[in-house]
């Protein structure tokens, strides 16, 4: 799939020098993460937002795009999580919150040549850990929206889902109480 890519980012990649950097952004339990690949302790501001160094700790999975209507999803890891901070992680993930992903391009001083440009946007799907001896990596794995699009619809001829659909609506009042009813019909 050909993405359309800012002028100056596209131009950064034949740089001799051009540092790629990640931008991540989830929405959890107790707010808002949002961490760059930069040096730990480091903060960047883009977007007017605050955005924490994570450096090497911080770490994506391959991002895949195709031709085809896919669901394909993507891993955010953070390692090096006191293993004290594991229940807060696991505690603090609520799946279906959503999380994106972007890519950036830096010169040498570290300024954004461009903005990052947007790579992932998905839903919380399942954190899984690894447990180390005193730390521990944490992996989130977010699914596209488009996974949506396998569920199945659980709609039934009933009143409770004719409410749903439409709030006051008569039609399906009586379906239950005459599934089981015994007519009648012609001559005796």
């Amino acid at each position: 799939m050909s993405r359309d890519m800012q002028a100056a980012n596209l131009a950064s990649i034949g740089d001799q020098m051009v540092r790629i950097v990640g931008f991540f952004e989830g929405e959890f339990a107790g707010g808002t993460v949002r961490l760059w690949t930069g040096d730990i302790g480091t903060n960047f501001t883009w977007d007017g937002k605050e955005w924490a160094g994570a450096g090497t700790l911080l770490g994506f999975s391959n991002i895949e795009e195709t031709n085809d209507v896919v669901a394909s999803g993507i891993s955010v890891s953070l390692s090096g999580v006191p293993v004290d901070m594991v229940a807060i992680a696991i505690a603090e993930s609520e799946q279906n919150a959503p999380g994106t992903l972007w890519i950036g391009f830096m010169s040498e001083d570290w300024q954004l040549l461009a903005d990052p440009e947007l790579v992932f946007s998905g839903l919380l799907d399942v954190p899984t850990i690894e447990d180390g001896a005193d730390t521990c990596t944490v992996t989130i794995s977010y699914e596209s929206q488009l996974i949506d699009l396998q569920r199945e619809r659980e709609w039934r001829y009933t009143n409770e889902s004719q409410q749903v659909l439409y709030p006051g609506d008569k039609g399906f009042e009586y379906v239950t109480s005459i599934q089981n009813k015994t007519v009648n019909w012609g001559k005796d």
